[in-house]
């Protein structure tokens, strides 16, 4: 099969193919095949076309017209025929088309046609001859060849002559691996036979090569097979048009890497992380090898480098990030968190100190500065096969924070410029998220050493509960947040147990966490009950709330206070929007316990009620923040479910039942902060207790202390008898002055001993200084010498003032004047009053 060979067209006759409709059709009138510019002209898809007759696709403009059968004269003209139509677009519109009707010719009789079509306002074409054949298919920038059934090349153009680096002589009669054995031949072969096949047309399809003339480089090509038939319907071969798509595809290609790059760098707030994941990006789609070299400063949370760095600076940096096409790295000279030293004339150092990016399209290990001043690190790269090098500074917000270098090994070619751009992006955009996770890491240690700060780091001493703790950081996207525990001695053996959260995170939480547990430590000293300590918090929270921004996160607190009396084996709760606290009987049934429902502490208005229950020894109440209960699932009940599961053993050790419960959460690290208390409850013996009922009598006072006596010498502490009873002597005589009804005197021997009397008066007593006049007035000075903690708190019948004394004598450290004064100032321990008295009762 052969074209025309007579002269070529002049320059202004050659036509744009882009904006023309090349239609392939036999004798018969049936289109055979349909390009893009077809589409483009006429509307018509492939699908829509391919196998229709020419007289429908130009069917005239006039609504109704007959078939144009003058198109099947037109075809059958051996000379082919040119001339000017007008006919109607798919979707109706007019069409000024220019028509031209040019013979494929064999050595036997005409056969298929080609007619190409165009708006005559666009391309001048009309007065072209029979050559316009050769100076469309062989002028064109597109590659057009024609194979015969057994697909060997009976003609092709000069496009595709050149494009494939091979001669028109060495293909003719040859078939397409023959002489291209960098195509995917058989691929292709495979679609041509397809097409013979089934006589589709196959339009845009794309595979990869090297051809001859470029064997360095891969390139992409779209192709569209389309079927030669004779007038009688026999097969005769596969026309195929050829276009060099290397660029667009290459674009394609990079935008894809890009668009997957994008979505894998930076999914962490974690430098180590990114780092690595910059690495794994560019391998192997853009390098073979590649490292990312981070300056350790930077690593050990300074600033970094505003501007090119000096020489001597580079000297320790260090790998964050590294990956291999080869299994393990074998590249790699240092491993992940070393050092990464480099010579001053390494590329790596020359691109930080010039502030650029490098590109070596040909890499010498031989010979260079650096080959010599490293040779352990050339031989390796040289030996390894690397021939291309690029290396990209990691630069975010005008400052340096490493490089990241880009090898080639393998047959792929030296990097490109479009390489170097690639990665430049690639680099752009982790070295954002990097200075992202520098400045969050070092934001999130500042919180966790506030809020660490603002935590109890050890249980204080005391004999009501024994207890036990776990803090659980949230992950780090969550950031910081309020939660916090406690656990606060009070006065006749008592403990108070708190758990709090404050709701946002971040440094203001952590922030807000720290005053609400210094203010619950404060109105725990003052001795008020758990509902009474809430409605103080809630004015605390409200004040917070007006003080700070309104952009800082922190809207309000949760908090649950509980005080547990081991004396009398009850313990009195409330609670503020927090979570109920979970009991486990000493028997190991679990409950939640039902508590009032108070609101979150910074509403405002709404009042909070406490509960009262028994709670025998060996109880387990677990106080905590609903981060233990939601984790990653959200699952409340699920939560409740799994504690319960995990203190199923109440007297089991709790430090083995604490890393229970946080081993048991979903997901590992939760999003939220978690706190846990576990308190197991003690009850103290009855003999450790003695009470006694006081009659409002002066003449008691000296029986009071003469009881105190007795009992302390059973306890073994006659060492505390004087402090013991000038303490009992003037608390027992306040209340008989200044007191009214029922009277009573409790000691109790614990991790302190501890004095307590009780009226029913709701006046306090105050500490005040006697002038040398007075005749009393010195009391609570005394006692607040001997005792080492005294105060008040309220009951609903009156109060109880309370004196605490260590287990050991104190009366050696009162200097001798002192207990002179002491003694004088007592006067007569068993006279009618028995004390000095204590005004402000």
């Amino acid at each position: 099969m052969c074209a025309s060979q007579s002269g070529r067209l002049s320059g202004d006759d050659v036509f744009d193919l882009t904006r023309t409709a090349v239609v392939m059709a036999d004798r018969a009138g049936v289109a055979q095949g349909w390009t893009k510019g077809a589409e483009r002209l006429l509307g018509y898809a492939v699908s829509e076309a391919v196998g229709r007759p020419l007289t429908e696709l130009f069917a005239g403009v006039a609504a109704g017209a007959p078939p144009d059968n003058r198109w099947e004269s037109r075809l059958a003209a051996a000379d082919g025929w040119s001339g000017l139509e007008a006919v109607r677009h798919k979707d109706g519109h007019r069409l000024d088309l220019e028509f031209r009707v040019l013979p494929l010719m064999d050595a036997q009789e005409h056969s298929t046609r080609l007619v190409l079509a165009a708006e005559m306002t666009r391309t001048p074409w009309s007065g072209a001859s029979r050559s316009f054949l050769e100076g469309i298919l062989g002028m064109s920038p597109i590659g057009v060849a024609m194979v015969n059934a057994d697909l060997q090349f009976v003609w092709l153009n000069d496009a595709l002559e050149q494009m494939g680096g091979t001669s028109r002589e060495q293909r003719l009669g040859k078939r397409l691996g023959e002489i291209q054995p960098g195509l995917a031949v058989e691929a292709i072969e495979a679609e041509m036979r397809k097409v013979l096949a089934s006589g589709t047309p196959s339009v845009g399809y794309e595979y990869l090569g090297r051809p001859e003339s470029d064997p360095q480089r891969e390139h992409a090509y779209s192709t569209s097979f389309f079927r030669i038939e004779d007038e009688a319907g026999q097969v005769l071969g596969v026309c195929y048009m050829v276009l060099d798509v290397t660029e667009s595809y290459r674009a394609r290609q990079r935008m894809a890497l890009l668009n997957r790059a994008g979505e894998r760098i930076g999914s962490s707030l974690d430098v180590w992380q990114t780092a690595q994941e910059l690495a794994d990006a560019a391998v192997p789609e853009l390098a073979d090898f590649v490292t990312v070299d981070l300056l350790d400063a930077l690593l050990s949370g300074e600033e970094p480098m505003p501007e090119p760095a000096d020489g001597a600076d580079l000297f320790t940096m260090r790998r964050a990030g590294q990956q291999s096409v080869r299994e393990g790295c074998p590249e790699a000279v240092v491993a992940i968190g070393d050092a990464a030293a480099y010579p001053p004339s390494a590329p790596v150092v020359l691109s930080l100190i010039e502030g650029d990016s490098a590109l070596f399209q040909t890499l010498d290990l031989a010979e260079g500065d650096w080959a010599a001043e490293d040779p352990v690190r050339a031989a390796h790269l040289r030996e390894l096969g690397f021939h291309s090098l690029m290396v990209v500074p990691l630069r975010a917000r005008g400052a340096f924070l490493g490089a990241a270098a880009f090898a080639r090994w393998q047959h792929t070619g030296p990097f490109q410029p479009d390489d170097l751009v690639l990665a430049e992006e690639f680099v752009t955009r982790a070295a954002i998220s990097i200075d992202n996770a520098r400045r969050y890491t070092r934001e999130h240690n500042t919180a966790l050493t506030l809020q660490h700060s603002l935590l109890p780091h050890d249980l204080p001493e005391q004999c009501a509960v024994e207890a036990a703790y776990r803090y659980l950081p949230a992950d780090s996207l969550s950031g910081v947040g309020g939660d916090w525990f406690d656990v606060i001695p009070l006065s006749g053996a008592r403990v108070a147990l708190v758990v709090g959260d404050v709701v946002g995170h971040g440094v203001h939480a952590a922030a807000t966490m720290g005053r609400l547990r210094a203010a619950v430590q404060a109105l725990a000293d003052l001795d008020l009950s758990p509902e009474e300590v809430l409605a103080h918090l809630d004015d605390m929270v409200n004040r917070v709330g007006h003080d700070t921004s309104s952009d800082d996160g922190v809207i309000g607190a949760t908090c649950l206070y509980a005080v547990y009396d081991p004396a009398g084996c009850r313990c009195t709760l409330a609670r503020a929007g927090h979570p109920a606290p979970l009991l486990i009987s000493p028997a190991g049934e679990g409950q939640l316990l039902e508590l009032p429902t108070g609101p979150p502490l910074g509403l405002g208005g709404m009042p909070f009620e406490s509960v009262e229950l028994p709670l025998p020894e060996g109880s387990l109440l677990a106080l905590y923040t609903n981060g233990l209960l939601l984790g990653k699932a959200l699952d409340l009940d699920g939560g409740i479910t799994r504690l319960r599961s995990a203190l199923a053993d109440p007297q089991a050790p709790l430090e083995d039942l604490c890393d229970t419960v946080i081993g048991g959460l979903p997901g590992g690290r939760p999003v939220d902060d978690v706190a846990l208390l576990l308190a197991r409850t003690r009850a103290l013996a009855p003999a450790q207790l003695a009470t006694w009922e006081i009659p409002a009598d002066p003449s008691a006072v000296g029986q009071a202390r003469r009881s105190a006596a007795g009992r302390l010498a059973e306890w073994g502490l006659e060492d505390l008898a004087f402090s013991t009873e000038l303490i009992v002597s003037e608390l027992v005589t306040n209340a008989i002055r200044h007191a009214s009804g029922p009277i009573s005197l409790r000691m109790i021997r614990a991790r302190t001993l501890i004095c307590e009397v009780s009226d029913s008066s709701s006046t306090s007593p105050h500490l005040r200084h006697a002038r040398t006049t007075d005749e009393g007035g010195r009391g609570l000075f005394l006692i607040a010498r001997y005792a080492e903690r005294w105060g008040t708190r309220y009951t609903a019948q009156g109060k109880i003032i309370w004196a605490e004394q260590p287990l050991r004598s104190v009366a050696g450290s009162v200097p001798a004047h002192d207990v002179d004064a002491l003694l004088d100032g007592l006067g007569d321990l068993d006279g009618p009053a028995g004390g000095t008295g204590t005004e402000g009762h």
